[in-house]
């Protein structure tokens, strides 16, 4: 196993990677950000990652969706993304899960982090409540047009932070999609190996109109 984590295993040593076997994760979503999160976090030795959407592959995703090929139209999301975690790295286990968040929360799975790959608020603060009901932290990412948002909550709520609405997103650009799942993959594996992360901050990206990428980043106030 250790051959196969060598470049991990010379940035963080044998110990951590021994006990990144012993994490669950659950990713909520397993389209834009969900898929780019397979491929960053999949073959980092998670022990196990619970993919977790109702939704199947449409035409219009692919071209953001990196899991996705064309001739995967009708096939379920989670069910892809974990075949292919899987079929990448044999140190991981991949659980699809082919029902929403709420349904997924009813089986009672025990996880050590929730990463937020989907693509509407109510969701992200029913994510939030069932996170705070088992005193889970949880990353959150959006992505919109060439904008996003990523944030690692552990004391702050998103509910008191965002008023939840329900809205049509604009279009979005792929490679934004993927920007933004690596900094959620990197928050998750740090917290996941025990290294230092800035919790509570909300990091804001996008391009201006003359293409100079800008980050802001807001702390958030306690619940």
């Amino acid at each position: 196993m250790m051959k196969y984590f060598h470049r991990q295993v010379q940035l963080w040593g044998e110990e951590t990677q021994t006990l990144l076997q012993t994490k669950k994760i659950a990713i909520i979503g397993a389209g834009g950000l969900g898929s780019s999160l397979a491929f960053a976090l999949g073959a980092s030795g998670i022990g196990e990652i619970h993919m977790i959407d109702f939704d199947e592959v449409s035409l219009h995703n692919i071209h953001r969706q990196i899991a996705f090929k064309t001739g995967d139209e009708g096939k379920n999301k989670a069910v892809l993304n974990a075949q292919l975690i899987e079929a990448r790295c044999p140190f991981v286990k991949a659980i699809a899960h082919e029902c929403d968040f709420n349904a997924w929360t009813q089986k009672n799975i025990a996880v050590d982090l929730i990463i937020d790959a989907t693509d509407n608020l109510p969701s992200r603060g029913d994510i939030n409540t069932y996170a705070k009901s088992k005193k889970l932290p949880w990353v959150y990412g959006s992505v919109e047009a060439f904008n996003g948002q990523v944030c690692f909550f552990n004391e702050s709520s998103f509910n008191d932070v965002f008023k939840i609405t329900t809205k049509t997103p604009a279009g979005i650009a792929a490679p934004i999609v993927m920007h933004i799942a690596s900094l959620q993959a990197n928050l998750a594996l740090r917290y996941l190996a025990g290294l230092r992360i800035k919790k509570d901050i909300l990091y804001y990206l996008y391009f201006n109109n003359d293409g100079e990428l800008i980050t802001q980043k807001f702390g958030l106030p306690k619940a």
